[in-house]
């Protein structure tokens, strides 16, 4: 619709409409942004380029969608405003993957919940530039579990503002196919096998327990015969089941979901890193309620190889 506008009518003008636009902008520079959260230029620099503001680069200069801003400091704030959120990444978990599809089904059209296994450091990465939510990680044995979790995600300048929780213990060990004749076979006697290996890819928590494993047994993992280095402890069963390999590290949960032999090594501690605004999220205590429930309990058993001590215990945090 047109508007008739009246000459005489000194409520509007072209100058008093330049005038609304800059007091209230779409998009803000990095000086406007600086001036509008009361804080030093360069600050806005870091950030930006750190990834912790939503913002876009155009031609060199950084643009920084106004609405984007406001809810970005809401999140910061005690609880959040993205309630209704939570994305998982890090690492991957058939009983955690299981427990994610029962929260989607349970909160259905009102709630994004979402879980992406990347591995344990590329979920951390993740975490930190606050792309997720919550990772999922494991870095060695039960017994020092506490103390690795710890100095991994220190790595991290954000590792002040995150919580590690505990979810479950697991056992880890190797994923055999189940064509091949394992009677009686020793950890060391593993790498002395002409087996295809699929291993995982750096960073992930599989792929060091493999390295940590071989080197006990003063094994090079350059001489193992490795195929192709997977993304998840699933994909690499699913190599197995297909018979395209003979050997992957894995635990025994994922092991009894495709059928393969498990030579089992030892416990794991498997957590959360999240930042504490998150822990007191509905749907992360939904999370944690939902984990010991008979029903996940239940799959628990069927998969076999989990722990519950410590679950949903907050085993780390920076003060």
């Amino acid at each position: 619709m047109t508007r008739n506008l009246n000459l005489q009518d000194a409520s509007w003008s072209p100058s008093s409409a330049r005038e609304g636009e800059r007091q209230d902008p779409v998009f803000l520079n990095a000086r406007q942004l600086a001036e509008y959260l009361q804080i030093n230029e360069k600050k806005i620099y870091a950030l930006a380029n750190d990834g912790q503001l939503p913002g876009t680069k155009i031609t060199g200069k950084w643009l920084f969608p106004r609405s984007l801003i406001d809810n970005w400091l809401f999140e910061s704030s005690h609880g959040g405003v993205l309630t209704d959120r939570l994305l998982i990444a890090g690492s991957d978990d058939p009983l955690l993957n299981r427990l994610v599809g029962y929260l989607i089904g349970q909160f259905q059209a009102d709630a994004l919940i979402s879980y992406t296994p990347t591995g344990t450091t590329l979920g951390l990465s993740l975490l930190a530039r606050r792309r997720i939510d919550l990772c999922a990680i494991h870095w060695g044995a039960l017994q020092e579990s506490h103390i690795r979790h710890a100095a991994l995600i220190q790595q991290y300048n954000e590792a002040s503002q995150w919580l590690i929780v505990r979810l479950f213990q697991r056992e880890q060990g190797f994923m055999l196919s189940p064509a091949l004749a394992i009677d009686g076979i020793e950890i060391a006697d593993i790498f002395q096998q002409n087996w295809i290996w699929a291993m995982r890819h750096d960073g992930a928590g599989s792929q060091r327990f493999l390295e940590e494993t071989a080197a006990k047994h003063g094994v090079d993992l350059l001489q193992l015969n490795s195929a192709l280095r997977l993304q998840t402890e699933r994909e690499a069963a699913s190599l197995l089941s297909q018979a395209q390999a003979d050997i992957a590290p894995g635990p025994r949960s994922v092991a009894r979901e495709f059928g393969l032999q498990f030579i089992p090594v030892g416990w794991e501690g498997f957590d959360l890193v999240l930042p504490r605004t998150i822990y007191f999220r509905q749907l992360f205590l939904a999370l944690l309620q939902k984990l010991k429930s008979r029903q996940i309990q239940a799959i628990a058993r069927q998969f076999g190889g989990y722990r519950f001590d410590q679950c949903g215990e907050i085993i780390w945090s920076p003060c």
